[in-house]
């Protein structure tokens, strides 16, 4: 991780993906499930642009196959739609709960996974000490980076343990080593 952190630390932030509007941050999440960050980040400038200065009520009464058009499988637009209801009708307090009742409250949500969650409470609640196991590009880049063909859970618990209590600083490490190519082997 020093290799990392003297390589790409500098070039690490949190806050381009910050969206203070909640369930559009939640959205842009279910967005980024499973696509590539690329492809995100198209899909992502078009469905800004249908949704910008609607309410949550229109934004749920879209026609499905107008956002299936810009890219969101129909699974996908289910689940954004649903995410919007979820906010018309509740009132949780993300900013002020323990990270479990977060993680619980967004999975209460259909198509909202401890992925989609663990996400939010990285980039949107800004949680310093959050990694992902789910997060296919995280377990590549451990396995590039410390030279491991097979990570078992127990080698991946052991290594994810010492980044505490920052391993979210950890997770941009490895996100970005992925993302640049630049890996602390070279």
């Amino acid at each position: 991780m020093e290799t990392l952190i003297e390589k790409l630390g500098e070039s690490i932030t949190l806050e381009d993906r910050y969206e203070d509007d909640l369930a559009k941050a939640i959205s842009q999440l279910v967005i980024e499930q499973q696509v590539s960050f690329k492809a995100a980040i198209t899909i992502k400038k078009r469905f800004h642009k249908i949704i910008k200065n609607l309410s949550y009520a229109e934004i749920i009464k879209i026609e499905t196959e107008k956002l299936k058009s810009i890219g969101i499988s129909y699974r996908k637009v289910e689940y954004i739609k649903n995410v919007y209801s979820y906010f018309t009708k509740n009132e949780f307090d993300f900013y002020n709960e323990k990270e479990d009742k977060v993680v619980k409250e967004l999975t209460s949500i259909k198509g909202i996974g401890i992925w989609t969650a663990e996400m939010f409470l990285i980039f949107i609640l800004f949680k310093k000490n959050i990694f992902s196991k789910g997060d296919l590009a995280l377990i590549n880049s451990i396995k590039i980076n410390y030279q491991i063909n097979e990570l078992s859970e127990i080698k991946l618990d052991e290594i994810v343990s010492k980044w505490s209590p920052f391993k979210t600083i950890a997770s941009l490490l490895l996100w970005k080593s992925i993302e640049e190519k630049i890996y602390s082997i070279d």
